[in-house]
């Protein structure tokens, strides 16, 4: 029953046109996958994208929140879009792990001059230091560089071991957010962290490419469109994350289930506002709409109901009505006690000063009913 959020704390775009390999972007708002044509010919130049998380927030949420789940947990790496242009009906885009570490830089596309203080296209640290990536004789189960003599070498280099490839197709009518499996990869990072392996048990957190397919990339003479995200450094509320899912709800009530009849649905003994560090226990009161009429010592309405174990949470921004947490069959389960039904929800994987809306979902003999009764809290700094 339980979603958490990190954020990046770096990232960057580095570009292979000529006239942008010493160009650093680290603090530009957007990131983006373009094929950019050269300004003196007319071939086409590809970029690509680096992301980082902190090691200490890695380590937390496998230390103190998935322990035991570690073997029933995943973890997606999520982009949003910004904008995307002239798309193609088969643009693949991939995600590796880096293994090189790399500096992110203060430099942003529309600087002039251009910026060369962190990574670029040739360069992982800047145009002082000037190391360059590795773009050949690259170490056991890792590669870099790009194919065609056409592009300039460069633009990182990762763990090109097949199981930590993660991909997504995009067109003209799918959903141009990236949402990426990468739960091998984030269980190499911990197995370093945490047990301190070495490849292939464990990789350093040197933090994610993402990149154009190489039939893409290398394919110099066309284009298969623009796809632009926000950054860490975006001034919305859409930065990039690392999600992790695992099942940890607890439900021996079935039993006392309500398998039949229309239902009311409240929350009691929550607050409005919880800070961004919470760890709300979030509880539900269930009660039928009609209840049968009988003599007792006590209401009815205090006695505790309960959904069946087929019943889930969703959370969505109250303002744009963005699905922030969706209906997920596997890792949004509502819990049950001896007090009722609850819910789990770390706020520090939302946005901070905003407001949102809680919905369930029950299914039961009559069938699969949503719960939308303006749930509302907000999370404050």
């Amino acid at each position: 029953m339980a979603y958490y959020s990190i954020f990046p704390e770096k990232d960057s775009t580095l570009y292979s046109n000529p006239d942008r390999t010493n160009m650093n972007t680290g603090h530009d708002e957007i990131l983006e996958l373009v094929k950019e044509r050269g300004s003196t010919n007319t071939l086409y130049y590809p970029s690509r994208i680096l992301l980082q998380f902190k090691d200490s927030d890695i380590k937390n949420v496998f230390q103190t929140l998935i322990l035991n789940n570690i073997d029933n947990y995943s973890a997606s790496l999520e982009l949003f879009s910004a904008k995307s242009t002239n798309l193609a009906s088969d643009n693949i885009i991939e995600a590796f792990p880096l293994s090189q570490s790399w500096h992110e830089g203060t430099g942003r596309y529309s600087n002039s001059p251009t910026s060369s203080n962190g990574c670029t296209w040739l360069y992982k640290d800047n145009s002082t230091n000037k190391t360059l990536w590795v773009t050949s004789s690259f170490p056991e189960n890792t590669t870099g560089s790009i194919e065609s003599d056409l592009i300039p070498k460069g633009g990182g280099t990762w763990y090109n071991n097949s199981t930590l490839k993660a991909s997504q197709t995009f067109n003209q009518v799918s959903s141009l957010d990236v949402n990426l499996d990468v739960t091998n990869i984030t269980t190499k990072f911990s197995s370093s962290l945490l047990s301190n392996n070495t490849p292939p048990n464990g990789i350093p957190n040197n933090g994610f490419i993402i990149k154009n397919s190489d039939i893409i990339e290398n394919n110099v003479s066309s284009s298969k469109g623009e796809l632009s995200f926000f950054s860490t450094d975006t001034h919305t509320i859409y930065p990039p994350k690392l999600t992790f899912k695992w099942d940890d709800s607890e439900h021996g009530f079935n039993a006392n289930a309500k398998t039949k009849g229309e239902l009311n649905v409240s929350l009691y003994r929550n607050k409005k506002e919880y800070n961004q560090n919470d760890e709300a226990l979030i509880r539900l009161h269930v009660r039928d709409k009609y209840p049968t009429r009988q003599f007792t010592s006590s209401s009815n309405y205090l006695q505790p109901g309960y959904f069946t174990t087929s019943s889930y949470y969703s959370i969505r921004d109250a303002h744009t009505e963005e699905e922030i947490i969706p209906f997920d069959d596997n890792f949004t389960k509502l819990s049950a006690d001896n007090e009722g039904m609850y819910l789990k929800l770390y706020m520090k994987g939302l946005q901070p000063e905003r407001y949102y809306r809680i919905l369930f979902k029950h299914t039961n003999n009559d069938g699969t009913e949503i719960f939308d009764d303006n749930y509302h809290f907000k999370i404050i700094r």
